[in-house]
């Protein structure tokens, strides 16, 4: 019997199941970062409007 066409067939599923899971997980980390970017970044926009606002009145 051949043992070891068994074993390299094997080690390819489990590095296909590996990659499955490393591009899922790439998939969602990448959403969150969005998700996650796009609101610090208002955020940030909004409190250096609010700074500039602020620094306004000692220009007029």
């Amino acid at each position: 019997m051949d043992d070891n066409g068994q074993a390299s067939a094997e080690f390819i599923l489990l590095f296909g199941g590996i990659m499955v899971v490393v591009l899922l997980a790439i998939y969602m980390y990448n959403n969150y970062i969005s998700d996650l970017s796009g609101e610090i970044s208002s955020k940030e926009v909004r409190e250096f409007n609010n700074q500039l606002n602020n620094l306004e009145k000692y220009f007029k």
